[in-house]
């Protein structure tokens, strides 16, 4: 049934039976390729049946669906001509895992962060209303995101009566509207089925048609309602901010899904409407460890048990470091936004409850809260993803570095974030953090240096120091190669006298090593690995390379503001130079495919300094 679907409106005539049995087979498509692929399944298998009541009940691309993170929009891509690419999720040139504009007129918006949602979409109702269109704007919103800060901008914004514009909350974990008992659970089906909506309106429209007293009875009809509902039924913060409120419904229940959008719709002004989903709904072991499989690599369709490496990961070395850290200092605290075990902070929460917080996605809070703490003393340590570290900037600059303040941000995912794609690529918190006033910025090159670094850093406390680290293992050993460590800079020992000198900080010091094997037999290829990134001793480096003929510097960061330009434009020698960074969004694909598609291969930059010196 699955692959005759080109288009929404193919579901439109589909009955109850053909749709449970299309919903199955789109959950079957989504583990097996999640299990091949990767990718987020806990939360896709949990909005199976709520996106095909969403397609049902709305006309897209015209009525515009805009999720929140985008991570969850798999059977979305299925229902929208995609089920033909769908093979390709994350992989290089196929489709992304996220929604993503260039790839369907049905993607409104290219997600990746939490909490943007309400807003797009009520931007999106706007214009229709002054345009003069009738479309609908939809936004899709996970409970866990309701812990961020601008859906409540966003909800404080939707005063606005007049406009074709709902938001479908997917509770999934946590409840938002009291449970009050057996009572509430008979209002909320009687007021969520279809026969309570029909009631409803018939009584309403037979009591306005009651000649000269019609109308008052209807309003006293509502306004028994209302009483009688408030009575029984706590009202939610969105009827305080004066949105109409339907729910709970059963997300996996279409029929009755489908109902209440219906009936959403129908009002054409500013609904919630409140879903109850089942996050892995449909594959056993996802649903009993919905956050393991949340985002997950590859895994065995049968056992559900991932392909595991042996080495551990930078985000491990850094939780195993930390605890490390925290047992020799009582004032040091952990600070996450909603991704302890992303992070590695899981055994830290165990060991330390009281000195770690996750504070939901709430990046900015967390900053903040950090410089609160650190302004009484104690060692706060932030441990954010890069992109989402893109958040706090201005708490960076406002409330730690005009406060003096230190403190000790740990960014995972940095640089070539394999997979995510365009939204989750780490290549910008360089540019960002490195022209905030006292700030120091490392790029360690393995586990050993990450818990070094740390070690130092926690010691000291005295400044913003930023620790940037990529996803995936932290090789342990350093290629057999004759270096020299001087302060926070690494050399190797035949760099003064080399025709060619690499100069590449953290995981790009290895393609370094590549480069000088490949080019042996033609130049003389010396190598200097910074371990601070920022600020750099200038004047040291131009001495290092005052007498070579070329300085080529590997920059795993945006052009712009990045290590490599700001080396390049502050260095005093005659050599030629020549900068090798990321020069825009990068899309999705595996490491290896980002490292080529950057120039970052071994064979590509020998091509470069090979073209330099000719």
């Amino acid at each position: 049934m699955i692959e005759h679907i080109s288009q929404p409106s193919d579901i439109r005539q589909f009955s109850a039976d053909e749709l449970t049995v299309l919903a199955k087979e789109i959950r079957d498509t989504i583990i097996t390729t999640v299990s091949e692929n990767g990718g987020h399944l806990a939360s896709n298998l949990g909005m199976v049946e709520a996106t095909i009541a969403l397609h049902k009940v709305f006309c897209s691309p015209e009525d515009k669906i805009v999720f929140d993170v985008g991570h969850q929009c798999y059977t979305h891509k299925l229902l929208t001509g995609r089920y033909d690419d769908f093979a390709t999720l994350r992989q290089f040139g196929g489709i992304s895992g996220f929604t993503n504009r260039e790839e369907s007129v049905h993607d409104t918006f290219c997600e990746g962060h939490s909490g943007t949602s309400v807003s797009a979409a009520l931007g999106v109702a706007t214009a229709n209303k002054l345009l003069g269109k009738e479309d609908y704007a939809i936004a899709v919103v996970g409970d866990g995101s309701l812990t961020n800060g601008m859906i409540y901008e966003a909800l404080n914004n939707c005063s606005d009566k007049n406009l074709n514009f709902i938001i479908l909350i997917n509770d999934n974990e946590m409840s938002i509207s009291q449970n009050v008992g057996g009572l509430h659970n008979y209002l909320t089906r009687l007021r969520t089925s279809k026969s309570y909506y029909k009631f409803k309106r018939r009584l309403e429209y037979t009591l306005s048609k009651i000649p000269l007293i019609g109308k008052g009875l209807a309003r006293l009809f509502k306004s028994i309602k209302d009483f009688v509902k408030r009575i029984f039924v706590n009202d939610t913060i969105f009827e305080d901010l004066g949105l109409l409120y339907f729910g709970p419904v059963d997300g996996h229940d279409i029929e009755k899904l489908t109902t209440v959008l219906s009936e959403a719709k129908s009002k054409h002004t500013a609904c919630v409407v409140h879903m109850i989903t089942r996050k892995g709904k449909g594959f056993e072991v996802a649903e009993q460890e919905p956050d393991k499989y949340h985002s997950t690599g590859s895994f065995d369709l049968q056992t559900g048990k991932g392909n595991e490496t042996s080495s551990k990961t930078y985000s491990e070395i850094f939780g195993e470091t930390l605890c490390e850290i925290a047992a020799e200092d009582n004032k040091v605290c952990a600070i996450t936004a909603a991704m302890c075990d992303g992070t590695g902070l899981s055994e830290f929460s165990q060991r330390y409850p009281d000195r770690f917080f996750d504070v939901g996605i709430a990046e900015e809070h967390a900053i903040t809260f950090a410089g609160g703490l650190s302004a009484l003393g104690m060692k706060p340590v932030v441990a954010l993803y890069s992109t989402f570290s893109q958040r706090v900037y201005d708490q960076i600059l406002h409330d730690i570095s005009i406060q003096n303040l230190p403190l000790i941000l740990a960014l995972d995912r940095c640089g070539l974030v394999p997979n995510d794609g365009i939204t989750h690529q780490g290549i910008f918190d360089y540019s960002l953090f490195s022209s905030v006033p006292n700030t120091e910025i490392f790029s360690p090159i393995n586990g050993d240096e990450l818990a070094s670094v740390l070690k130092d850093t926690a010691e000291r406390y005295d400044k913003l120091s930023v620790v940037r680290y990529p996803k995936g293992s932290a090789l342990q050993s350093i290629p057999q190669i004759d270096m020299v460590t001087d302060g926070f800079v690494s050399y190797s020992s035949d760099v003064r006298s080399a025709d060619v000198v690499i100069v590449a900080a953290g995981r790009l010091f290895y393609n370094a090593v590549a480069v000088r094997d490949l080019l042996k037999t033609e130049y003389s290829v010396g190598i200097i690995r910074p371990i601070r990134v920022y600020p750099l001793d200038y004047e040291a480096f131009s001495n290092l390379l005052r007498d070579c003929r070329l300085v080529y510097i590997l920059d795993e960061n945006y052009r712009e503001g990045g290590f490599g330009e700001k080396l390049a434009a502050n260095l005093n020698t005659k050599a030629r130079i020549s900068v090798r960074a990321v020069e825009g969004f990068v899309e999705h694909g595996s490491l290896a495919d980002l490292m080529r598609y950057c120039g970052f291969d071994p064979e590509q930059v020998a091509e470069g300094i090979q073209r330099n010196l000719q």
